[in-house]
């Protein structure tokens, strides 16, 4: 058997029970090795890849709708369809699976579409056809339980729907429709309801179409408009004849495509209106209802795609001047709704028609009519930027940014001319539209919003090899466009309070620093220098005196993103234009009210102190913490004086840091094996080796300067005496020439080494005549003699006095007594020094 290739799209069912596009093919069948049968293949026309194989199953019910549809399932919820571009193909693809089952071609569908019971398939060999009772007034009744009691089982459904079909059953029961309604018989009438809701639900394609037909739709409308469970009939057909228009804006020459729009109107209204809400079980019998509805958009939107004279004219009548208001407002509301139909297709076809309409000029159309005075044209405008926006961004970004140089061009030329180029680009006009919104609630501006942050979203943007649309746009937009939005911020905040502070001015101002704080998030440099050199931050500010809530909460917003960048540009912008004095204002005049502004305000702060952004730190405390020093209720400002003395002491004492830095690296981090072959070391020195009165030192300090260790420790601990007037004292109790000795104090002073002293008052003062560190002072280390017996000494190891009190040092004094008992009484004395 010769293959027979037809053009086709392939397309399977959803979980939402929407078709999606999976590519365009050429179909053929032929024998199959690997499935052992006769198979349907698609290979796509792109790159001949393998779209579909499927085994022609002799079970499987295969479907024809609409001439050139295929549709079956191969599993529990896998449904798939071939959709040809030529009846004639399909008619070949049918005849090849018909032959497969032995079927007659002529039939719609070629299997059982749900598998019987036992039970059912003994009652289907005894009686082979369902026998409809004659179409008569009298039988309505008969008829309506017939078709009820059918719809439960789907062998039932398939024996009522051809019967139906091969009768032409549904054309008898609707001349019957016109004597009832000429008889007024309401009873027959609610009858007919029943009997055409059934036939509804019977998921038949051969019997929509004849229900859908020219002749037959209006008439299958007037029987859904008595339902028994209204009191009065609806009135359906007279929307539909009287109220609802069809405006052929641009004259369609094609009758086809006529009939198929009128067509796809009826049936979407008749699903969307006149049929009943289906319960659970009766969704999924609907099924081929939304499938000729969606192929029937999909025909539409391609039948008026390749219409080039049509979209010509379009573009043409929408741009021209001439056009009066109504007429080209039915020409927008047309394209909005070309455009809606658009979002049925799958990707690649809404790509290719967005394309199309690129090509024709949509932008600079829309371009045009956003220009115009009239609200509701605008309205639909902006309806058709978004769909172009939301589905291909970077179309609209390429267009403008092409536009803006043409306009520079043009500018140029006429500044030579001394003419003033009054043209306004694409997206100043959105701007402006945004900003100049007459709804109270500002419903259209949310909406422009949106759009403008999808378009200066970086996340969309395109980096290709010879050029980086991120870099390009935003140049673009800084330069033409963020004047435009800020316009209204800047306006509004040229004195302490806003100018305007109206419930719709506010929301506005709002929007606008939305967007403005997703470029800070987004943007790098081009947001940064434009804030810092149109100082916008302390024009934000002024918003923070607002009665609105909401929009004191966006300036806050807007700073406390800047801060948490932690960029030093930006901080040193905020600390030069002291650009915390709105917020500690604000902070202030809410009192202690404990709401959303209180909160933010503290968290702003919190996250100042816990990230240790030292120039806010310091810029914060040196200016506002008078202000701020009697919060008391959180910790926050607090620590924040608290961070700042600690960074003043590492300013004022820069060796003070390297000698903590020393005490955190050399002494208390080291393990104990290391500590352990100091000591090993220090022990086997021979104390002859050393000079008299040489301090002994671990090797990892040996290079370090005793002068410049000690000295701004001893700064520091007398600053400390000073400020907390308290002195830490140790007691140490040894015999001298064998009395008991008084209490010691411990002292460090400039040029010396740990060194004690009796209490004198002389003695807290550094350097004075006989005080503890002076050279030569009795206790001084460098006046023990080595013959001394007994001495007076605290313990430092490694020749360091630890100045914060670890576990593990009660350990290491333990052994360095046991050590001790067992050294000569010169050595011992030398450990002790």
């Amino acid at each position: 058997m010769t293959d027979t290739r037809r053009r086709v799209k392939v397309y399977t069912l959803n979980e939402d029970r929407q078709w999606d596009d999976r590519g365009t093919g050429h179909v053929s069948s032929g024998y199959v090795e690997r499935l052992k049968g006769m198979s349907l293949l698609v290979r796509a026309e792109s790159d001949g890849s393998l779209l579909l194989e499927s085994k022609i199953n002799p079970n499987t019910a295969y479907q024809k709708q609409q001439d050139t549809l295929i549709v079956w399932s191969e599993a529990e919820n896998y449904d798939l369809a071939l959709s040809f571009q030529e009846k004639a193909g399909c008619d070949e693809i049918w005849e090849k699976i018909c032959q497969v089952q032995g079927k007659d071609p002529s039939v719609d569908i070629t299997q059982d579409l749900v598998d019987e019971s036992e039970e059912e398939r003994f009652d289907d060999m005894s009686s082979p056809g369902l026998e409809l009772p004659s179409c008569e007034l009298s039988r309505l009744e008969e008829i309506a339980e017939l078709v009820a009691s059918s719809l439960p089982s789907p062998l039932r459904r398939e024996k009522l729907a051809l019967a139906l079909e091969n009768e032409g059953y549904i054309k008898k029961l609707l001349e019957l429709f016109h004597v009832c309604e000429d008889l007024e018989n309401i009873e027959g009438l609610h009858h007919l309801y029943e009997i055409i809701k059934g036939i509804f639900l019977l998921n038949r394609t051969a019997l929509f179409e004849v229900m859908f037909s020219e002749e037959c739709i209006m008439d299958v409308i007037g029987c859904l408009e008595y339902d028994p469970a209204l009191s009065q009939p609806r009135k359906h057909r007279e929307f539909l004849t009287k109220t609802a228009k069809f405006k052929e804006v641009i004259p369609i020459s094609d009758p086809e495509l006529k009939q198929k729009i009128h067509q796809t109107y009826r049936v979407q209204y008749i699903q969307d209106m006149v049929l009943p809400t289906p319960s659970v079980f009766e969704e999924n019998m609907l099924s081929t209802l939304h499938s000729f509805i969606f192929f029937n958009k999909v025909e539409i939107v391609g039948m008026l795609q390749e219409d080039e004279k049509f979209l010509t004219d379009l573009f043409a009548q929408l741009t021209d001047e001439a056009t009066d208001e109504e007429k080209r407002q039915e020409l927008v509301n047309f394209l909005k709704e070309f455009c809606a139909f658009s979002q049925t297709l799958q990707p690649q076809n809404r790509d290719a028609f967005f394309k199309t309409l690129s090509n024709m000029g949509i932008l600079p159309a829309l371009e045009v009519i956003l220009g115009m005075d009239d609200t509701q044209v605008r309205s639909a405008a902006t309806d058709i930027f978004s769909y172009l926006v939301e589905y291909n961004p970077s179309m609209v970004r390429e267009f403008v940014m092409q536009e803006a140089q043409q306009n520079d061009d043009v500018s140029k030329k006429l500044t030579e001319q001394k003419i003033t180029n009054k043209d306004i680009l694409l997206i100043n006009l959105i701007i402006e539209h945004m900003i100049c919104d007459t709804d109270p609630e500002l419903g259209g501006a949310v909406q422009l919003m949106g759009l403008l942050r999808t378009l200066v979203d970086p996340e969309n943007m395109l980096a290709t090899a010879n050029k980086t649309e991120k870099t390009e746009f935003l140049g673009f937009f800084y330069k033409h466009c963020m004047h435009v939005l800020t316009a209204p911020l800047l306006a509004n905040t040229t004195e302490d309070k806003p100018s305007k502070d109206d419930f719709q001015t506010a929301q506005l101002l709002a929007l606008v620093l939305e967007l403005l704080t997703f470029c800070v998030e987004h943007h790098t440099y081009h947001i940064k220098n434009y804030i810092i050199n149109k100082d916008i931050l302390r024009r934000v500010l002024v918003l923070m005196a607002s009665k609105h809530a909401f929009l004191a909460l966006c300036a806050l917003r807007f700073k406390r993103k800047i801060i948490g960048l932690k960029d030093e540009f930006y901080n040193r912008y905020i600390m030069k234009s002291f650009l915390f004095e709105p917020v500690v204002k604000a902070f202030l005049n809410n009192g202690s009210r404990y709401n959303l502004m209180n909160s933010a305000i503290i968290e702003m702060f919190e996250f100042i102190r816990v990230e240790d952004i030292k120039s806010l730190t310091a810029h914060v405390v040196e200016n506002y913490w008078k202000a701020l020093e009697d919060v008391d209720y959180v910790q926050t400002f607090k620590g924040l004086k608290l961070r700042f003395e600690q960074q003043r002491e590492r300013q004022d004492n820069p060796k003070l840091d390297s000698m903590r830095s020393i005490l955190r690296n050399h002494r208390y981090r080291r393990d104990a094996r290391t500590l352990e072959d100091e000591e090993e070391m220090w022990f086997n020195t021979d104390e002859d080796d050393m000079e008299d009165g040489e301090a002994v030192v671990s090797p990892s300090d040996k290079t370090k300067n005793d002068d410049d260790i000690m000295d701004p420790i001893s700064k520091f601990m007398e600053r400390k005496k000073l400020k907390e007037s308290e002195e830490k004292e140790v007691l140490l109790k040894t015999n001298l020439s064998g009395r008991q000795s008084p209490s010691f104090k411990l002292s460090l002073s400039s040029g010396t080494k740990t060194t004690l002293s009796s209490q004198s008052p002389a003695a807290t003062l550094p350097g004075s005549p006989g005080s503890p560190g002076s050279p030569g002072s009795p206790g001084s280390p460098g006046s023990i003699p080595k013959s001394t017996s007994q001495t007076a000494a605290i313990t430092t190891k490694g020749g360091l006095v630890g100045l914060v009190d670890y576990p593990d040092d009660d350990e290491d004094d333990d052994e360095d007594d046991d050590k001790e008992d067992t050294l000569p009484l010169s050595k011992k004395a030398k450990f002790e020094s």
